[in-house]
């Protein structure tokens, strides 16, 4: 059995426990029944706890929950809040004994990692504050392996985030052993195939209009766009509703990876093509490729972020190893040239854009202000020799006409 589940807490002793997703409605619903049923309670007269004993707690959000008493020691008693896993020692005026609520089963299942064994038989203290900092609050994909002898046991199971084994990872991190690593081949961080390469992007049939982004502009004429898949022009092709599917996975695996990226070794060889992860100025890590050398003392690499389209010259220090499931997900940023107009032969301006000099800096700027931040869409025109498109702005006209007006380019028929 295969469901998502948010991971509540991780236990001291390295138990993850889960809620699913399924029940969270329903969790949501049993919260609010138990703040209107407990709300204004005076203080409790003493009372005498037994372990084992079921209450409420008011946690240090306020709010009242599910708990059991775990321990009992003098003015302060151990509890665990039963539907989120974790344990707490609490002064006894925050608890009320009650028998509400006992007839439905917590929430949180608890659970541990299929056929995985710790260093040193259990999970040690470095291990459990980085499973807590990995993993408390995140969604995460679980397989059931085995289920307990006692219904009170550890689920078994195989936990996955952003298409990662758990197992495998903490095994690779060197925190235990799995027996079932088969996947650690998936980070793909064995140094390993120097021939891989990123898929490129299906894109639509010429003629049919398409939402799109512009991600990044080379020049008037040459863009790189991306399929907008939250566009809603015409009803979604098949292409977009893949592409936007592609680009919600992509999000969730990057953002994984950009919480183990440390782990990911640095790049040591520096072949053009090569797909990695590269940090940008926002200090995140994204998709990019190698290009080129640009200095040897001390190493520079020239990178593309192959989502966006835009250039970046690198220390060494920020590429690293791509997990080769990141590599499954088409290149988002597709490069296109602009079809219908041309640099203006009369253009006055002395400021030129330096790579491409038939072209004014104003021109530029002027077409980065007609598609920056707007939903444009595209119709495209040709493939090949080069991916010529016609794009359009939300007024549904062509967005080179601006410059046009400006005497900034001329029509190109």
């Amino acid at each position: 059995k295969i469901f998502q589940a948010v991971v509540s807490c991780i236990g001291g002793d390295g138990t993850i426990y889960i809620i699913p997703k399924l029940f969270e409605t329903a969790l949501k619903k049993l919260m609010a029944e138990i703040q209107n049923t407990f709300k204004g309670l005076g203080l409790l007269i003493p009372y005498c706890w037994k372990k084992g004993e079921a209450c409420v707690v008011r946690g240090s959000d306020t709010l009242w929950y599910r708990a059991k008493i775990v321990e009992v020691s003098g003015s302060t008693l151990q509890v665990q809040y039963i539907d989120h896993g974790y344990i707490e020692s609490i002064p006894q005026c925050h608890l009320y004994p009650t028998t509400s609520y006992t007839g439905i089963p917590p929430f949180c299942i608890p659970c541990q990692l299929y056929k995985t064994l710790p260093m040193g038989n259990f999970w040690q203290q470095d291990a459990v504050d980085y499973l807590q900092e990995l993993l408390k609050n995140e969604e995460v994909e679980i397989h059931v392996k085995e289920f307990p002898d006692n219904p009170w046991g550890k689920l078994s199971i195989s936990l996955y985030f952003g298409g990662i084994s758990l197992s495998s990872f903490m095994a690779y991190q060197k925190y235990c052993v799995a027996e079932d690593c088969q996947d650690i081949q998936k980070l793909g961080v064995f140094e390993g195939d120097l021939s891989r390469s990123y898929l490129l992007q299906p894109l639509p049939v010429p003629g049919e209009t398409f939402p799109v982004t512009v991600t990044h502009l080379v020049s008037p004429k040459e863009v790189y766009i991306c399929l907008d898949s939250s566009g809603n022009l015409t009803k979604h092709s098949a292409t977009e509703r893949a592409t936007s599917c592609d680009s919600e996975s992509l999000n969730k695996a990057l953002k994984w990876c950009n919480k183990i990226v440390k782990t990911l070794p640095h790049l040591t060889n520096f072949k053009k093509e090569l797909p990695c992860l590269a940090e940008y100025v926002d200090g995140l890590w994204y998709r990019a490729k190698l290009l080129s050398v640009t200095q040897l003392v001390p190493v520079q690499i020239l990178v593309q972020f192959v989502d966006y389209g835009t250039y970046l010259v690198a220390p060494t220090s920020r590429l690293r190893h791509i997990p080769c499931h990141l590599l499954k997900y088409p290149v988002q940023a597709v490069r296109v040239l602009l079809a219908g107009f041309r640099p203006a032969s009369d253009d006055k301006n002395v400021e030129r854009i330096p790579y491409s000099p038939e072209w004014s800096l104003k021109a530029l700027w002027t077409m980065v202000d007609c598609v920056e931040g707007k939903r444009l869409s595209a119709s495209i025109l040709t493939v090949s020799p080069e991916v010529t498109v016609s794009l359009y702005g939300d007024d549904k006209n062509l967005v080179h006409l601006k410059l046009i007006e400006m005497g900034l380019a001329e029509l190109d028929h």
